[in-house]
């Protein structure tokens, strides 16, 4: 197993970088001009990176000042619902998180947001950026979103103490190997032998599975129209998907992730799946006999994601906004931010300074690995997409009907793909 036992604790600079572009002149605290950043970093290693961020920000943009518009919830999944929500009452927030990819695509065709491709330029964003990323948030030729960090999805999380009162002691290499595990552990009395959450963790799980089963080409073609999802291979991925899930905890409809990985600090799980950023709050949470490895039967696949931010076309404060897109861009912003939140750099020139041996390694996956993109995390399908694939996984989860959630899957992709 990959060991990521050391401490994601980061020493981060205080040099300052002066960022003139776009970033007012100095004025005294009781007159700078408020800065609304919408985002769902509330707690744990994403708070830790969140404020790292504006540290910076508050010393790159004088004259202005941060002000959170943080609504908590894993992945997003209520932070959406309510940016949606203001952007149709015409109450929008000056920038907003979201993640790049296929999950702008409402913002872009309902022209919510601002065109950024000659900020990338000025900011020095082109040619820094990995090209599979730049190709993902491209859309009609612009860029739309400026990325701040790389996660990893496919990447499963163990509590060592557990697995080893089984005498589990190496990562399984295939979906069997997996599966007889959990089985093993189900033996021995732990209960819940793969903690889980609800909706989006579920799609997530599904998707390792079906990666898994497909690999890479034939998985991304899922969400470009080339692979069937009514196929047989499609299929038996959710008959393997149906056999893990009966090893999970069977509230896993009520739980956030980060109260399933509560299961696995506490010795009732021996394994959670979940994006890499796991690895800050398992740190945040003094837990440190754990390890990771990528989920088994995924080969060299790297499931990303990119946490960005956007600048809304209807901003109370666009030159603040931009400020702090600015940071986001710079080396140093990406720097000070993923050294806390336990993600990687978007750009390829950022410093590593502080980062743990489990981002190093991250790091060097993403540079050799087969990138792949998630609908669980929007860089892959679309917002009402995901909506669609979430309901049919909860809707699975209470009736265990495969063919009804394949049937519900395929009818999801017919409305919602966008080929070409």
């Amino acid at each position: 197993m990959r060991t990521t036992r050391r401490a994601l604790a980061a020493v981060v600079s205080v040099a300052a970088l002066l960022l003139t572009s776009a970033c007012g002149t100095g004025e005294d605290d009781s007159t700078a001009a408020k800065v609304e950043v919408f985002t769902w970093w509330a707690e744990g290693g994403e708070k830790a990176g969140l404020d790292a961020l504006v540290n910076r920000f508050t010393t790159a943009c004088p004259g202005q000042e941060f002000t959170s518009g943080a609504v908590p919830g894993g992945a997003g999944i209520n932070a959406k619902q309510v940016l949606n929500a203001r952007l149709a009452q015409n109450d929008p927030p000056d920038v907003f998180q979201v993640h790049a990819g296929a999950e702008l695509l409402d913002h872009i065709d309902s022209g919510q947001i601002k065109d950024l491709t000659a900020e990338f330029s000025s900011w020095g964003l082109t040619g820094t950026l990995p090209e599979g990323l730049i190709e993902t948030i491209t859309v009609n030729g612009k860029l739309w979103s400026v990325p701040i960090g790389v996660h990893r999805a496919n990447v499963v999380w163990t509590n060592d103490q557990v697995l080893a009162e089984s005498g589990i002691l190496t990562a399984p290499r295939t979906m069997k190997d997996f599966i007889a595990n959990l089985t093993r552990l189900r033996r021995d009395g732990v209960e819940s032998p793969l903690a889980l959450g609800r909706d989006w963790t579920q799609l997530m799980l599904l998707e390792a599975v079906l990666i898994s089963e497909l690999g890479p080409k034939r998985f991304t073609g899922l969400f470009t129209g080339t692979t069937k999802w009514d196929g047989k291979a499609v299929r038996s991925a959710i008959e393997d998907y149906a056999t893990i899930l009966g090893f999970s905890n069977a509230d896993r409809d009520s739980l956030d992730w980060p109260e399933a990985e509560r299961l696995l600090i506490d010795g009732k799980a021996g394994y959670q799946l979940m994006g890499d950023w796991a690895a800050a709050d398992l740190e945040a949470n003094n837990f440190s006999g754990y390890d990771s490895f990528t989920f088994p039967g995924n080969g060299k696949a790297f499931q990303w994601l990119a946490d960005s931010f956007a600048l809304t076309t209807g901003a109370a404060n666009a030159a603040g906004g931009t400020c702090w897109l600015q940071t986001v861009a710079s080396p140093e912003g990406q720097q000070a931010f993923n050294a806390q939140k336990g993600s990687i750099p978007a750009r390829t020139d950022a410093p590593t300074t502080g980062f743990s041996d489990y981002q190093l390694e991250a790091a060097e996956d993403w540079k050799s690995g087969v990138a792949v993109p998630s609908c669980a995390h929007g860089s892959a399908c679309s917002q009402p997409w995901q909506n669609a694939a979430n309901a049919a996984l909860g809707a699975y989860s209470a009736s265990g009907d495969p063919a009804a959630l394949q049937s519900a899957l395929a009818a999801a992709a017919k409305q919602f793909v966008r080929q070409g």
